[in-house]
C-alpha cells in the first residue's frame, strides 16, 4: 500500500472497505501489522473477549493501544498509553476492561453490542496500524407455538384456506419457520401451498416471526400430520426446534356408507348383544337413522325406525330369532346436500330344547330291544352323537339298545352341536332301567371250616326293583345298596348243621327270586363236603349269567354234593349234551 490508512479509509466507501478488510486476516498499515479474529460470535447476556495482537519492525514499543467501534461513525472506548489508561465516558464504560495481553474484554453482552470493534497501534516511528472485528450477537428464540384453524377445511372449496399460525418470539438475529407435512417440507408456491411470513421487531430489539400456512386439502389429508419448524444459529451451531404435531378438520362430501354387524365376530346367537355399526366416509360423521325393513303384503317396503342408536352404533341386547330380518341405515349430509343408505341382514342363529323319544325314565325288561329317539329344530342343520360314560356311542339322533341287561342300565346323553354356528349346543339325558328278577352270586360256593369257626361270606344280586337278600342261617348281616345291586356280607359261627346243610343265599323282588347255596367243609376232610344225610343233592355254578357273543367257545363248570353220590348231566334248549 502506498498510501496511509487513514487515506484509504477517506478514499473507500464503507461497505467496500469493510470487503476489503474482512478478505484480509491481517492488514498492514504503516508497517505495524494488526490481527484481530474476523468475526467472534456471543449469546446475549454473556462476556466476550476480543484479543488484539500485533508486531512491530525493529522491536519498538507501541506508544498507546486504542479500542473504537465503529457504527455510524467512530467512537473511542478505551485508552492504553505507556503509564495510564481507562475507559472513554461512553456506554461501555462500566462494562470494560482491557487485560494485560491487550484483550478487550465486555461483560454483559445487549443487542446494540453487534457493530465493528478496531484496535488501533500507534509506535511512534513506526508508524500506525489497525484492524477490526465484527462482533455478533445471538439469542435463542421461544419455542413454536401453533394455532390451528378449527373451523375445518372444506376440500371443495375453490380459495387457498389457511391451515395454521406458527409463531416464535425473543429471536435474533431473525430465526427462519419451516412447514412439514407428513414429516415432508412445504414449499411456497408448490401443490397449492401459499405461506405468508411477517417479521416483527420488538421494542427489546429481538424479533418475533410468524408463519401462516395456506395450502388447499384433499380427502386423503384427514389424517396427515403437521407441524412447523424454527431455524436458528447460535455461536458455533446451527439449531432447530419443532411445535408440536397436529391434524387439521378435513371436511369432505360422504361418497360411500357401509352396515356390517360390528359385535360379535363370531355368528350371532339367541342371547347375544348384536351391535351394527353404519358408516359412512363423511368428515365429520354425518347423523345415522336406523331402520328395521318389513315387507308388506303388496310387496312394499315398510320402514320401522330404531331411535335407540348412536353416533353410527345399534346396539341390540339380548336378541332373539324373532331380531333376525333387514336393517337399514341412512346418512343425511346436511353441508354437501347429500343422503346415502345401506342395508344388511342380521341372522340370528338358534337351537330348540332337546325332544326325548320315550322320555326319561325308560323302562325295559332284561332281553328287550328299544329304540330312543333324539330330535330338536334349529337355524341351521344339526349334528347328534350319543355318549354313555363319557364314551361315544352312537352318532345320529337314534339310539338303538339290544338285548338289554342290567349292564345296559344307566345315564345316556344326547349331545347336539350345529356345525355352521361354533359354540351353539344343547345336550339332554335319559336314565335307562333295565327291570327283572334278582341274580345273585356269591364270592365262594366252597368253604373250608372248623366247627365253631367264625365265618365271613358275602353275597351279591343284582335287580330291579332292588333286590332284598336274606340268609338261611342267622347271623351279623351289613347291606350297602347301590344302583340294581345289593351286596350283603353275613358274619357266623359254624355249626354241624351247617357243615351238614351249607348256607344259602337268597334275594327275592316284585319280578322273582333266586337263590346261591354255600357248601362247607370240614377242615380236616379232604374228600367232599360234609353232607351225611342222604337227599337230593345240592348244585353250585360258578357263573349264574354269562354274556358271550355267538360262536363263542363256552366253558362252564357244574358242581354236585350229595349222598348217595349224584349223576351230572347237561341239557341244552331241552336236548341232553354228552
Amino acid at each position: 500500500f502506498s498510501l496511509s490508512f487513514r487515506r484509504i479509509m477517506a478514499l473507500c466507501s464503507r461497505v467496500l472497505c469493510l470487503l476489503l478488510l474482512s478478505s484480509f486476516s491481517h492488514v498492514l498499515s504503516d508497517r505495524v501489522e494488526v490481527s484481530l479474529p474476523h468475526v467472534i460470535e456471543v449469546r446475549k447476556g454473556h462476556n466476550v473477549s476480543i484479543a488484539c495482537s500485533f508486531s512491530i519492525p525493529g522491536h519498538i514499543n507501541y506508544t498507546s493501544l486504542q479500542w473504537l467501534y465503529e457504527k455510524n461513525g467512530r467512537t473511542n472506548i478505551y485508552y492504553v498509553g505507556q503509564d495510564r489508561q481507562y475507559a472513554y465516558d461512553t456506554e461501555y464504560k462500566d462494562r470494560i476492561h482491557v487485560e494485560d495481553d491487550h484483550t478487550l474484554f465486555i461483560s454483559e453482552v445487549m443487542l446494540q453490542d453487534e457493530r465493528t470493534f478496531i484496535c488501533q497501534i500507534e509506535a511512534g516511528p513506526a508508524g500506525f496500524g489497525e484492524n477490526r472485528t465484527e462482533l455478533r450477537v445471538f439469542n435463542s428464540p421461544d419455542p413454536p407455538a401453533v394455532t390451528v384453524n378449527e373451523v375445518g377445511i372444506i376440500v371443495t372449496d375453490k380459495t387457498t384456506p389457511e391451515i395454521a399460525k406458527c409463531e416464535t418470539k425473543n429471536g435474533y438475529p431473525t430465526p427462519n419457520i419451516i412447514w412439514y407435512k407428513n414429516k415432508n417440507s412445504l414449499q411456497q408456491g408448490r401443490d397449492g401451498v401459499n405461506i405468508a411470513t411477517t417479521v416483527t421487531k420488538q421494542s427489546s430489539g429481538l424479533y418475533t416471526v410468524s408463519s401462516t400456512l395456506h395450502s388447499q386439502l384433499s380427502k386423503d389429508d384427514k389424517d396427515a400430520v403437521f407441524y412447523c419448524e424454527v431455524n436458528y444459529h447460535m455461536p458455533g451451531m446451527d439449531l432447530m426446534m419443532e411445535s408440536e404435531v397436529f391434524n387439521v378438520t378435513v371436511l369432505y362430501p360422504m361418497e360411500n356408507i357401509f352396515l356390517v354387524v360390528e359385535s360379535p365376530s363370531r355368528p350371532v346367537t339367541e342371547g347375544d348383544r348384536v351391535g351394527l355399526r353404519c358408516k359412512g366416509d363423511r368428515n365429520p360423521a354425518p347423523e345415522y337413522t336406523f331402520y328395521k325393513v318389513w315387507e308388506s303384503e303388496n310387496g312394499d317396503e315398510i320402514e320401522e325406525e330404531i331411535d335407540v342408536a348412536s353416533e353410527g352404533l345399534l346396539l341390540l341386547e339380548n336378541v332373539t330369532r324373532n331380531t333376525s330380518g333387514h336393517y337399514r341405515c341412512r346418512a343425511l349430509d346436511l353441508i354437501f346436500d347429500v343422503s346415502l343408505q345401506a342395508d344388511t341382514m342380521l341372522s340370528v342363529n338358534y337351537l330348540d330344547p332337546i325332544q326325548m323319544s320315550p322320555e326319561s325314565p325308560v323302562e325295559l325288561n332284561r332281553g328287550d330291544n328299544t329304540t330312543i329317539v333324539c330330535s330338536t329344530n334349529g337355524s341351521q342343520p344339526s349334528a347328534f352323537r350319543w355318549q354313555w360314560k363319557e364314551q361315544v356311542i352312537a352318532i345320529g339322533p337314534f339310539l338303538n339298545l339290544s338285548s338289554v341287561d342290567y349292564k345296559s342300565g344307566g345315564h345316556y346323553s344326547c349331545v347336539v352341536t350345529m356345525p355352521g354356528v361354533p359354540g351353539l349346543n344343547a345336550s339332554k339325558g335319559v336314565i335307562v332301567v333295565v327291570k327283572g328278577q334278582p341274580l345273585v352270586s356269591v364270592k365262594q360256593r366252597l368253604v373250608q371250616v372248623m366247627e365253631s369257626d367264625i365265618l365271613n361270606v358275602t353275597c351279591e344280586a343284582f335287580g330291579h326293583p332292588a333286590p332284598e337278600i336274606t340268609w338261611s342261617v342267622n347271623g351279623s348281616v351289613v347291606h350297602r345298596r347301590e344302583t340294581h345291586r345289593v351286596t350283603s356280607e353275613l358274619s357266623v359261627q359254624v355249626t354241624k348243621e351247617m357243615l351238614r346243610s351249607g348256607i344259602k343265599c337268597s334275594a327275592t323282588n316284585s319280578l322273582g327270586s333266586s337263590e346261591e347255596l354255600i357248601a362247607l367243609q370240614e377242615a380236616a376232610t379232604t374228600t367232599h363236603p360234609a353232607i351225611t344225610s342222604t337227599g337230593h343233592p345240592l348244585i353250585s355254578v360258578k357263573q349264574r349269567l354269562v354274556q358271550v357273543m355267538e360262536n363263542d367257545i363256552l366253558n362252564v363248570t357244574c358242581e354236585a354234593f350229595g349222598q348217595p353220590t349224584p349223576e351230572i348231566t347237561w341239557s341244552v334248549n331241552g336236548s341232553v349234551v354228552h
